[in-house]
């Protein structure tokens, strides 16, 4: 909580551009990337690596995303029954510190460093959980005598070459709501995230061997399509009561497999002919949990160029667009398969951006999420020349939860500065206790010119920390004399501004 705080400001040029984007910006868009650890696939590069250089990796990550002016990452930190931080429910993942159960050495706990370091970037943690996989692959011998594999062996179906906590055990999903709630008390996250992976993808000629507890748990009357269903319901429900009832600013969100339905098994379904669909296959029903109010965002994992026969990712887009409601909607992207998949289309270094393009122009959908992290950070120059000049040419802010009231309404932040030698330095004196994550500073002109709508004139986002210090160059206003600070609290509502004029 912010008392008594005293600050100078920081504006860096990291968000001017001799270039002026030729699409207007909104204020509020989610930008995000996902950073994928299982099996290192983004973070860390290597299990085995010192902590120094993973650090240093992460680091990397952040900084080439904060340079696209992105807001959010999504850090995978449970991959497979695991965990990227101290937990009482799951060994510490091989993927970090390449033994499974072996903490890092020297010791320090990598999700509250990660935290911190996005945040001081001025971007969004959101904490990765994949809940129903419990191993990657056979090699049983090298889990942790502390994996639910050998601790409950009675949650666990084989399916495949993998393990899956049974999503039909009431005892799984008290287990996996307490793993959330661990990390929400512990941690200064901003949402926890679900990916995909409910029920396992379908394997031809395999069975999810679930008929027990089908038989023990089921309704009566009860598919065990519908009972699959509710149980996936079940833990969404209750990992949203779990969240807000700890932490109401909290955001969860979820990606789902991007088709719901083809309209060839249900005519409300999408003008598609994917081989599997959310709600047939993997039994997620995002359009419920959108219904009852259960998630703040969703991420259809849209990873198909725009006019893809069998699944186009303009109908897609198209298709939640005009089915998502009570949620944030943002847009799952594919950057990984540019120049590197067998649809031709990913060899245009524009298929990229005519997705942003499309998602933009749709007043519905609010911002994009990228996967991978390491897919744009090598030998794609030409689409990150368009990104930088016409879509992330300026900051924008994480869109807000339909969910949640505005706790801020008319407050205006109190502040005193000075300035001296060419630097402005705030103090700010609120009158009351209220958890403040950023100051925004806008510029321009003219006082009457001030407006808090335009991104062009939105130049820094500053996080506040009880002990951090900020510098303001007023060097860097080139010539303009007026400034609205406004403040942005842990919910991502706004202040209202207070209007300062430089002399």
């Amino acid at each position: 909580m912010l008392k008594r705080i005293a600050f100078l400001i920081i504006l860096t040029l990291t968000s001017c551009s001799v270039f002026k984007s030729s699409i207007p910006t909104p204020k509020h868009e989610f930008r995000g990337v996902w950073i994928a650890t299982v099996v290192n696939i983004d973070w860390p590069k290597n299990s085995l690596d010192s902590i120094e250089k993973q650090k240093q990796d992460y680091l990397k990550i952040l900084d080439f995303y904060k340079d696209l002016n992105f807001n959010a990452v999504i850090v995978q930190i449970r991959a497979a029954g695991d965990a990227f931080y101290p937990s009482q429910y799951a060994p510490w993942s091989r993927f970090l510190t390449g033994n499974e159960g072996v903490a890092p050495k020297p010791y320090y706990d990598p999700l509250q460093w990660m935290i911190e370091q996005a945040h001081s970037r001025g971007m969004e943690f959101h904490a990765w959980l994949n809940p129903y996989r419990a191993t990657f692959d056979q090699k049983l011998e090298i889990l942790s005598k502390d994996h639910d594999y050998n601790l409950h062996p009675d949650w666990m179906l084989k399916y495949g070459k993998k393990y899956y906590y049974n999503p039909g055990l009431p005892e799984v999903q008290q287990h996996l709501t307490n793993i959330i709630g661990e990390v929400v008390d512990n941690y200064d996250v901003d949402a926890i995230h679900f990916d995909d992976y409910f029920y396992p993808y379908k394997i031809a000629d395999e069975i999810f061997e679930d008929s027990v507890a089908y038989s023990k748990h089921a309704l009566p009357q009860q598919t065990l399509e519908d009972w699959r269903r509710s149980n996936i319901d079940s833990l969404v429900k209750n990992a949203h009561e779990t969240i807000k009832s700890k932490k109401p600013w909290v955001q969860f969100g979820i990606s789902p497999f991007g088709v719901w339905k083809n309209n060839s098994t249900d005519p409300r379904g999408s003008d598609t002919k994917a081989g599997q669909t959310t709600y047939e296959d993997l039994y997620a029903d995002p359009l419920l949990w959108m219904e009852k109010g259960w998630i703040d965002y969703l991420v259809p994992q849209v990873y198909w160029s725009m006019d893809l026969p069998v699944a186009s990712h303009r109908k897609i887009v198209d298709w939640w667009s005009k089915n998502s409601g009570n949620t944030n909607l943002y847009i799952g992207n594919g950057p990984y398969k540019i120049r590197n998949n067998s649809d031709k289309a990913w060899d245009n270094k524009k298929e990229l951006p005519e997705q942003l393009k499309f998602a933009r122009e749709d007043k519905v959908v609010m911002g994009n999420v990228f996967f991978s992290a390491k897919s744009l950070m090598s030998d794609k120059e030409d689409v990150l020349k368009i990104l930088r000049k016409k879509y992330y040419h300026n900051l924008a802010l994480p869109p807000i939860s339909p969910l949640q009231k505005n706790t801020f309404g008319n407050l205006k932040i109190p502040t005193r500065f000075e300035e001296k030698n060419g630097t402005l330095k705030f103090k700010i004196i609120p009158d009351q206790e209220i958890n403040l994550r950023y100051a925004l500073v806008y510029v321009a002109k003219k006082e009457s010119k001030l407006d808090l709508e335009n991104t062009d004139q939105l130049v820094a986002k500053i996080p506040l920390t009880d002990s951090e210090n900020f510098n303001f160059n007023t060097l860097l206003l080139q010539g303009k004399k007026h400034i609205a600070l406004t403040f942005i609290n842990n919910f991502g509502q706004e202040s209202k501004p207070e209007i300062i004029r430089i002399n």
